[in-house]
Protein backbone atom coordinates (compact mmCIF):
# COMPACT_ATOMS: atom_id res chain seq x y z
CA UNK A 1 0.00 0.00 0.00
CA UNK A 2 1.42 3.52 -0.89
CA UNK A 3 2.78 5.95 1.30
CA UNK A 4 0.21 8.45 2.47
CA UNK A 5 1.30 11.96 0.80
CA UNK A 6 2.40 15.00 3.47
CA UNK A 7 0.55 17.75 3.08
CA UNK A 8 2.49 20.89 4.04
CA UNK A 9 -0.49 23.23 4.23
CA UNK A 10 1.19 26.19 2.19
CA UNK A 11 -0.28 28.07 -0.55
CA UNK A 12 -1.01 26.58 -4.08
CA UNK A 13 -1.21 29.92 -5.46
CA UNK A 14 2.40 30.87 -6.92
CA UNK A 15 2.82 34.64 -5.78
CA UNK A 16 1.89 33.67 -2.24
CA UNK A 17 3.67 30.04 -2.14
CA UNK A 18 6.70 32.12 -3.31
CA UNK A 19 6.64 34.63 -0.84
CA UNK A 20 5.77 32.20 2.15
CA UNK A 21 8.87 29.84 1.14
CA UNK A 22 11.08 32.91 1.40
CA UNK A 23 10.05 33.90 4.85
CA UNK A 24 10.53 30.17 5.86
CA UNK A 25 13.64 29.69 4.62
CA UNK A 26 15.13 32.93 5.89
CA UNK A 27 13.34 32.06 9.74
CA UNK A 28 15.04 28.14 9.67
CA UNK A 29 18.54 29.85 8.64
CA UNK A 30 18.18 32.72 11.33
CA UNK A 31 18.90 35.63 9.26
CA UNK A 32 17.08 38.97 9.34
CA UNK A 33 16.96 40.88 6.52
CA UNK A 34 19.60 43.28 7.65
CA UNK A 35 21.65 40.28 7.22
CA UNK A 36 20.86 39.99 4.02
CA UNK A 37 21.31 43.03 2.68
CA UNK A 38 25.27 42.90 3.99
CA UNK A 39 25.35 39.49 2.39
CA UNK A 40 23.77 39.95 -0.87
CA UNK A 41 24.21 43.70 -1.36
CA UNK A 42 20.18 44.41 -2.52
CA UNK A 43 18.50 46.85 0.31
CA UNK A 44 16.49 45.27 3.20
CA UNK A 45 13.37 46.76 2.37
CA UNK A 46 13.55 44.82 -1.33
CA UNK A 47 13.74 41.44 0.73
CA UNK A 48 11.28 42.68 3.37
CA UNK A 49 8.82 43.46 0.21
CA UNK A 50 9.25 39.89 -1.56
CA UNK A 51 8.27 37.68 1.38
CA UNK A 52 5.37 40.12 1.93
CA UNK A 53 4.19 39.38 -1.40
CA UNK A 54 4.36 43.25 -2.33
CA UNK A 55 7.19 42.31 -5.32
CA UNK A 56 8.34 39.24 -7.00
CA UNK A 57 11.83 40.91 -7.04
CA UNK A 58 14.47 40.09 -10.13
CA UNK A 59 15.76 36.51 -11.58
CA UNK A 60 19.16 37.69 -10.19
CA UNK A 61 17.90 38.16 -6.90
CA UNK A 62 16.14 35.36 -6.92
CA UNK A 63 19.53 33.35 -8.03
CA UNK A 64 21.61 34.54 -5.17
CA UNK A 65 18.28 33.80 -2.66
CA UNK A 66 18.97 29.90 -4.04
CA UNK A 67 22.92 29.98 -3.45
CA UNK A 68 22.23 31.37 -0.16
CA UNK A 69 19.63 28.97 1.60
CA UNK A 70 21.25 26.28 -0.34
CA UNK A 71 18.05 25.45 -2.42
CA UNK A 72 19.32 25.86 -6.09
CA UNK A 73 16.80 25.74 -8.32
CA UNK A 74 13.34 25.68 -6.15
CA UNK A 75 13.08 29.75 -5.47
CA UNK A 76 13.90 30.57 -9.08
CA UNK A 77 11.77 27.94 -10.01
CA UNK A 78 8.60 29.35 -7.64
CA UNK A 79 9.62 32.65 -9.07
CA UNK A 80 9.15 31.79 -12.36
CA UNK A 81 5.82 30.03 -12.06
CA UNK A 82 4.60 33.34 -10.14
CA UNK A 83 5.73 35.72 -13.06
CA UNK A 84 3.59 33.05 -14.97
CA UNK A 85 0.56 32.97 -13.06
CA UNK A 86 -2.29 34.80 -14.67
CA UNK A 87 -4.20 35.46 -11.47
CA UNK A 88 -2.06 38.36 -11.08
CA UNK A 89 -4.12 40.17 -13.98
CA UNK A 90 -7.55 41.19 -13.96
CA UNK A 91 -9.66 39.22 -14.59
CA UNK A 92 -11.08 40.37 -17.56
CA UNK A 93 -7.83 39.21 -18.87
CA UNK A 94 -6.92 36.16 -17.18
CA UNK A 95 -8.34 33.74 -19.89
CA UNK A 96 -6.49 36.10 -22.65
CA UNK A 97 -3.04 35.40 -20.61
CA UNK A 98 -3.57 31.37 -20.55
CA UNK A 99 -3.80 31.33 -24.08
CA UNK A 100 -1.04 33.69 -24.33
CA UNK A 101 1.04 31.37 -22.47
CA UNK A 102 0.28 28.21 -24.57
CA UNK A 103 0.01 29.68 -28.01
CA UNK A 104 2.17 28.46 -30.90
CA UNK A 105 2.49 31.79 -32.57
CA UNK A 106 1.05 35.12 -32.22
CA UNK A 107 0.19 37.52 -34.71
CA UNK A 108 -0.23 41.13 -33.56
CA UNK A 109 -0.96 44.52 -34.61
CA UNK A 110 -0.70 47.63 -32.62
CA UNK A 111 -2.28 51.02 -33.33
CA UNK A 112 -1.98 52.34 -29.80
CA UNK A 113 1.03 51.03 -27.74
CA UNK A 114 3.74 48.64 -28.12
CA UNK A 115 2.33 44.89 -26.93
CA UNK A 116 2.88 43.72 -23.25
CA UNK A 117 5.94 40.93 -25.01
CA UNK A 118 7.81 43.94 -25.83
CA UNK A 119 7.21 46.23 -23.21
CA UNK A 120 10.63 47.44 -21.40
CA UNK A 121 10.06 47.83 -17.32
CA UNK A 122 10.10 51.37 -18.24
CA UNK A 123 7.42 51.54 -20.96
CA UNK A 124 5.17 49.32 -18.55
CA UNK A 125 5.55 51.37 -15.73
CA UNK A 126 4.39 54.33 -17.86
CA UNK A 127 1.68 52.74 -19.66
CA UNK A 128 0.34 51.08 -16.44
CA UNK A 129 0.63 54.33 -14.45
CA UNK A 130 -1.17 57.07 -17.09
CA UNK A 131 -3.89 54.24 -16.78
CA UNK A 132 -4.44 54.66 -12.84
CA UNK A 133 -2.07 52.45 -11.16
CA UNK A 134 -0.05 52.92 -8.62
CA UNK A 135 1.66 52.16 -5.25
CA UNK A 136 2.01 48.28 -4.87
CA UNK A 137 -0.60 47.48 -7.43
CA UNK A 138 1.83 49.46 -9.98
CA UNK A 139 4.52 47.56 -8.73
CA UNK A 140 2.80 43.83 -8.98
CA UNK A 141 1.36 44.72 -12.66
CA UNK A 142 5.23 45.66 -14.04
CA UNK A 143 6.45 43.22 -12.71
CA UNK A 144 3.85 40.65 -14.23
CA UNK A 145 4.13 42.46 -17.54
CA UNK A 146 8.19 42.08 -17.44
CA UNK A 147 7.67 38.43 -16.22
CA UNK A 148 4.95 37.83 -19.41
CA UNK A 149 8.01 38.38 -21.76
CA UNK A 150 10.32 36.41 -20.65
CA UNK A 151 7.90 33.74 -23.55
CA UNK A 152 9.73 35.50 -26.30
CA UNK A 153 13.29 34.28 -24.74
CA UNK A 154 12.49 30.65 -24.08
CA UNK A 155 14.28 27.89 -26.31
CA UNK A 156 10.81 26.64 -27.34
CA UNK A 157 9.28 30.16 -28.01
CA UNK A 158 6.52 31.09 -29.86
CA UNK A 159 6.47 32.83 -33.39
CA UNK A 160 5.67 36.11 -32.61
CA UNK A 161 5.41 38.80 -35.12
CA UNK A 162 4.00 42.50 -34.65
CA UNK A 163 2.75 45.01 -37.08
CA UNK A 164 3.62 48.64 -35.28
CA UNK A 165 1.52 51.53 -36.62
CA UNK A 166 4.06 54.65 -36.97
CA UNK A 167 2.16 56.54 -33.86
CA UNK A 168 3.11 53.98 -31.24
CA UNK A 169 6.68 54.50 -32.42
CA UNK A 170 5.90 58.57 -32.09
CA UNK A 171 4.54 58.46 -28.66
CA UNK A 172 7.64 58.53 -27.01
CA UNK A 173 8.26 58.17 -23.36
CA UNK A 174 8.51 61.15 -20.70
CA UNK A 175 12.13 60.34 -20.19
CA UNK A 176 14.45 59.81 -22.71
CA UNK A 177 16.59 57.35 -21.24
CA UNK A 178 13.89 55.41 -20.87
CA UNK A 179 12.65 55.60 -24.31
CA UNK A 180 16.33 54.87 -26.25
CA UNK A 181 16.01 52.20 -23.89
CA UNK A 182 12.44 51.03 -25.25
CA UNK A 183 13.73 51.74 -29.11
CA UNK A 184 17.02 49.66 -28.49
CA UNK A 185 15.02 46.85 -26.87
CA UNK A 186 12.76 46.74 -29.96
CA UNK A 187 15.74 46.17 -32.43
CA UNK A 188 17.30 43.68 -29.87
CA UNK A 189 13.80 41.81 -30.40
CA UNK A 190 13.74 42.07 -34.05
CA UNK A 191 17.14 40.34 -34.44
CA UNK A 192 15.28 36.95 -32.65
CA UNK A 193 14.86 34.56 -35.22
CA UNK A 194 11.17 33.97 -33.92
CA UNK A 195 10.41 37.88 -33.79
CA UNK A 196 8.99 39.59 -36.94
CA UNK A 197 8.43 43.29 -36.41
CA UNK A 198 6.37 45.65 -39.00
CA UNK A 199 6.26 49.55 -39.08
CA UNK A 200 3.06 50.92 -40.49
CA UNK A 201 3.76 54.49 -41.91
CA UNK A 202 1.67 57.24 -41.73
CA UNK A 203 1.86 57.63 -45.26
CA UNK A 204 -0.59 54.51 -45.87
CA UNK A 205 -3.49 56.14 -44.62
CA UNK A 206 -6.75 54.49 -43.17
CA UNK A 207 -6.75 51.02 -43.37
CA UNK A 208 -8.60 47.48 -42.09
CA UNK A 209 -7.56 47.55 -38.62
CA UNK A 210 -7.13 51.51 -37.92
CA UNK A 211 -7.68 52.26 -33.98
CA UNK A 212 -7.95 48.42 -33.13
CA UNK A 213 -5.29 46.82 -31.55
CA UNK A 214 -6.06 42.79 -32.42
CA UNK A 215 -3.84 39.31 -31.60
CA UNK A 216 -4.39 36.35 -32.92
CA UNK A 217 -3.53 33.04 -30.79
CA UNK A 218 -2.69 29.87 -33.04
CA UNK A 219 -3.03 27.21 -30.16
CA UNK A 220 -1.58 23.75 -30.15
CA UNK A 221 -4.71 22.11 -31.60
CA UNK A 222 -4.46 24.25 -34.40
CA UNK A 223 -7.11 26.61 -33.39
CA UNK A 224 -6.65 30.09 -33.58
CA UNK A 225 -8.75 32.98 -31.15
CA UNK A 226 -7.95 36.53 -31.70
CA UNK A 227 -7.99 39.19 -28.92
CA UNK A 228 -9.06 42.58 -30.11
CA UNK A 229 -8.87 45.59 -27.85
CA UNK A 230 -10.03 49.29 -27.60
CA UNK A 231 -9.08 52.01 -25.00
CA UNK A 232 -11.75 50.75 -23.04
CA UNK A 233 -11.69 46.98 -22.65
CA UNK A 234 -10.91 43.90 -24.58
CA UNK A 235 -12.84 41.11 -26.23
CA UNK A 236 -11.84 37.32 -26.73
CA UNK A 237 -13.23 36.45 -30.01
CA UNK A 238 -13.35 32.73 -30.67
CA UNK A 239 -16.37 32.11 -33.68
CA UNK A 240 -14.55 30.77 -36.52
CA UNK A 241 -15.83 33.42 -39.02
CA UNK A 242 -15.12 36.20 -37.00
CA UNK A 243 -11.55 35.63 -36.71
CA UNK A 244 -11.45 34.31 -40.20
CA UNK A 245 -12.62 38.30 -40.85
CA UNK A 246 -10.15 39.59 -38.85
CA UNK A 247 -7.51 37.37 -40.10
CA UNK A 248 -8.25 38.95 -43.54
CA UNK A 249 -7.90 42.75 -42.50
CA UNK A 250 -4.94 41.57 -40.65
CA UNK A 251 -2.94 39.88 -43.81
CA UNK A 252 -4.09 43.43 -45.54
CA UNK A 253 -2.66 45.53 -43.08
CA UNK A 254 0.94 43.69 -43.39
CA UNK A 255 0.88 43.76 -47.04
CA UNK A 256 0.98 47.74 -46.63
CA UNK A 257 3.57 47.46 -43.72
CA UNK A 258 7.41 48.20 -44.08
CA UNK A 259 9.76 45.04 -44.69
CA UNK A 260 11.37 43.84 -41.25
CA UNK A 261 14.57 45.02 -42.59
CA UNK A 262 12.81 48.72 -43.73
CA UNK A 263 11.55 48.67 -40.26
CA UNK A 264 14.89 48.24 -38.48
CA UNK A 265 16.17 51.12 -40.16
CA UNK A 266 12.64 52.95 -39.37
CA UNK A 267 13.44 52.32 -35.37
CA UNK A 268 17.19 53.07 -35.97
CA UNK A 269 16.70 56.73 -37.52
CA UNK A 270 13.64 57.53 -34.50
CA UNK A 271 16.46 56.38 -32.05
CA UNK A 272 18.97 58.95 -33.87
CA UNK A 273 16.34 61.74 -32.94
CA UNK A 274 16.45 61.19 -29.34
CA UNK A 275 18.33 62.93 -26.87
CA UNK A 276 21.22 60.79 -25.05
CA UNK A 277 20.59 62.05 -21.78
CA UNK A 278 17.46 61.24 -19.49
CA UNK A 279 14.72 64.16 -19.35
CA UNK A 280 15.25 66.40 -16.57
Amino acid sequence: MPSRRVITGRSQEPRRRFAEELRLLRAEKGDSLRQLEVVLGWNASTFGKMEGGRSLGSPEIVEALDQHYGTTPMLLTLWELAVADPSQFKEQYRRYMELEAGAVSLWHYASANLHGLLQTPGYACEFLEAGGLDGEELTAQVEARVGRSQLLVTEDAPRFRSILAESVLRTALRDSGEWRGQLEHLLAMGERKKVTLHVLPFSTGLHALSNTDTVFLRQPDGSTVAWVETGYGGELVQETAKVERLQLRYDLVRDLALSPDESRGFIRRLLEEVPCEPST
